[in-house]
């Protein structure tokens, strides 16, 4: 049976030894916060610099991201622990950016999930140890059929290391943890190396914000990244008077559609300006049955072609010293194919 220490008496770590009293003043969490910072980000400032050696990381990262980019599969991702954890975010960036990929559990991989490797595929593992008896099984399956290997660890020398194709060396730095053990400085430094390889990879494929939203159609992001095209307003529902119609027809045009503006198209389907409630306003002393719409409208308005962002949109909407509230969608040619209203964009989650 354990008894409670007594009072006054040093308190043991896990490892049995006396770090403080109860009475000792203690660093606040504020200060152990930042010194855990300050380790980590000796390491990834250590990472950054290393990528500079074009005999070392940054040569085997060049290296990999040249294997990955013309791969005709998919990027296999593995870890066991904080490594495998690790893997995953690397593995959904990668997937969300362009590059398929999967990650495969190395002890489920060990019992059947080794079949979901192909021939075409590359396997990515993550070990700062190099070590990690689970990973056997992985390595001796991607060296049978000769699957790219690439490892991230810390120790070249190691199993993995000596086994894989490219290896990409974590700098020798100390965890932040104050034991020195637990995965801190070396987790991050594979996060933000698997972030580096996910973004040299959209570089490499000319990866766009549009191929982006392909991935994410959800939630607010995807609301931002969704085109003109799929949120304006079509046939119908446009406002649109001829340059020869009467100032009445386009406020009953404008009352109609209730978008705040009307377009004035010519017979060849162009735009040829538009007129907005603040236009008519300064028409009021005029005649509106002999005054031509083509007389009083904005001959230079802002239009957007529709596969623009929505979220592109709407900043233009807004940077305006007087904000617009919709904006007539056209063709290169100047065809008008819609119109998108402030609305449509807020509705639709963009802001």
């Amino acid at each position: 049976m354990t008894h409670p220490a007594p009072s006054g008496s040093p308190l043991p770590d896990i490892t049995g030894n006396a770090f403080c009293s109860p009475d000792d003043s203690r660093r606040s969490a504020a200060s152990a916060a930042r010194d855990v910072i300050e380790k980590e980000t000796v390491g990834l400032n250590a990472l950054a610099e290393a990528m500079l050696d074009a005999s070392g990381l940054g040569g085997q990262f060049s290296k990999v991201v040249e294997v990955i980019a013309s791969l005709e599969g998919r990027v296999v991702v593995t870890g066991i622990g904080k490594s495998g954890h690790i893997g995953r975010k690397i593995q959904a960036t990668l997937s969300s950016t362009g590059t398929p990929a999967l990650f495969v559990h190395p002890v489920e991989a060990s019992h059947g999930d080794l079949g979901m490797l192909a021939r075409g595929d590359a396997v990515l593992i993550l070990s700062n140890s190099g070590e990690s008896a689970e990973l056997a099984d992985m390595v001796a399956h991607s060296l049978r059929f000769g699957l790219p290997l690439i490892a991230v660890t810390a120790r070249p020398e190691s199993s993995l290391g000596r086994a894989a194709d490219h290896v990409l060396l974590l700098p020798a730095v100390p965890e932040a943890c104050p034991v020195g053990l637990a995965p801190t400085t070396s987790s991050l430094m594979q996060l933000s190396l698997g972030d580096a390889l996910a973004v040299a990879l959209m570089e490499r494929r000319g990866f766009t914000a549009g191929d982006f939203g392909v991935f994410h159609p959800g939630g607010r992001l995807g609301a931002r990244l969704r085109t003109v095209r799929e949120l304006m307003r079509t046939g119908d529902a446009l406002p649109f008077v001829t340059p020869e119609a009467s100032l009445r027809d386009a406020i009953m045009e404008m009352t109609r559609k209730a978008l705040g503006c009307v377009g004035v198209v010519g017979k060849d389907g162009q735009l040829s300006g538009i007129i907005t409630d603040g236009d008519l306003r300064g028409a009021l002393d005029r005649d509106l049955n002999a005054t031509p719409s083509g007389a009083v409208m904005n001959r230079a308005p802002l239009t957007v072609a529709p596969d623009i962002l929505a979220a592109e949109a709407l900043r233009l909407m807004n940077e305006r010293d007087k904000p617009i509230t919709s904006l007539f969608v056209l063709t290169p040619e100047r065809q008008v194919v819609g119109v998108v209203h402030v609305h449509d964009l807020l509705r639709a989650g963009v802001a």
